[in-house]
């Protein structure tokens, strides 16, 4: 049995979260959208998901549409851009794709950002579905619509919001990650707690060592729980007006050392590293306790994640923040913690109390 989430706007579902254990439910769930079986459909991935799922992924596909092609780009973060999407549209272009075919995006976040973005842009809109294959798109990138590309160093600053028509999730994918890129999903996850539900952050602090082990059981509830809480900020706040930019909880000064570092460090390394920042300086204003604080910093640093880091300058990490898209002005949104659990925007941080969160991950004395 599945667990399936729906996600809705102003009461209509637009489309469903399916958690599966294979990929033996895809073409069927395809079909019973109502595409009939002679339309084309694309799947994009990257050249290290399409070794390992594209063929699996085509057969199961070809169950019940005839027409399926598989198109892999190099894969890494750097391919995350507009030339990476023209290659797509000229793949498109040359297949005949129309407006009433179909794009799958098979493979982590940047596939899926990118995926989605050719989607929405590609003959003004064709649908798509998501099958994210990491742990950071099952529970983030792939809900919600956000789709997008980086331009030169500048994180996602291209892009669209753009619902896809299905997101369907292998669970046992999981098992062929690296283990880097699993550590990388639990910044995302323990975020989710963070800004909403601290009985959740809670019981991923007291079932860390089955998580670890990829206990089926515990892995789905995990998944299921975390996608809820992300399913729930989206439907309220489909495009950032308001409460969905708590999701950026972590986020400020996680895309500016993720830059800085030339994408050496993952994402959800960086989201890590972002809410012990944010954490210290709720912190300082006097929201959390140090008993808090120190139990945020050990769970983070539980499931693997760093909770400081060396090599980095403080004020370039300083200045990275104000190059962010999530600038409004001069001010920077920066989201704290009112308690465990409970989030919100503070938009009067100083520079100086930005930079004590940053110099106590770079462990420097003040």
């Amino acid at each position: 049995m599945s667990k399936i989430l729906p996600v809705k706007k102003d009461g209509t579902i637009l489309y469903h979260i399916r958690l599966q254990q294979n990929f033996s439910e895809l073409s069927g769930q395809i079909a019973e959208l109502g595409y009939p079986s002679n339309i084309k459909i694309a799947i994009i991935s990257d050249t290290n998901v399409s070794k390992i799922y594209g063929e699996e992924v085509v057969e199961e596909i070809r169950k019940n549409f005839k027409q399926v092609f598989l198109y892999a780009f190099p894969a890494g973060e750097e391919q995350k851009n507009i030339s990476t999407v023209n290659s797509v549209y000229e793949f498109l272009i040359q297949h005949r794709f129309d407006r009433h075919d179909l794009l799958i995006a098979l493979g982590g976040g940047v596939v899926g950002d990118l995926t989605g973005f050719t989607a929405a842009t590609y003959l003004r809109g064709v649908d798509f579905i998501q099958v994210p294959t990491s742990l950071l798109s099952q529970v983030d990138s792939s809900i919600g619509g956000k789709t997008g590309v980086d331009f030169l160093q500048y994180k996602n600053m291209v892009g669209a919001f753009y619902m896809p028509k299905l997101v369907y999730m292998n669970l046992s994918v999981l098992r062929t990650l690296p283990k880097e890129q699993l550590v990388s999903g639990f910044g995302e996850i323990l975020k989710h707690g963070l800004i909403k539900n601290v009985d959740y952050f809670n019981w991923m602090r007291t079932h860390y060592d089955a998580i670890l082990r990829l206990e089926y059981p515990i892995l789905e509830e995990m998944i299921y729980q975390s996608c809820d809480i992300k399913r729930a900020v989206v439907e309220r706040d489909p495009k950032e007006m308001g409460e969905r930019a708590l999701l950026n909880f972590g986020h400020t000064i996680g895309h500016a050392i993720e830059k800085l570092s030339g994408f050496r460090l993952l994402h959800g390394e960086c989201v890590g590293l972002g809410i012990v920042a944010a954490s210290y300086i709720s912190c300082q204003l006097s929201h959390l306790t140090q008993d808090e604080l120190a139990y945020i910093e050990q769970t983070v640093a539980d499931f693997g994640l760093k909770t400081h880091i060396t090599d980095f300058c403080a004020e370039e990490i300083l200045e990275a923040t104000k190059l962010d898209k999530k600038m409004v002005g001069s001010q920077i949104k920066f989201v704290l913690l009112e308690k465990p659990g409970t989030a919100y925007i503070n938009r009067n941080l100083t520079d100086a109390q930005i930079l004590s969160g940053i110099r106590y991950i770079l462990r420097e004395t003040k």
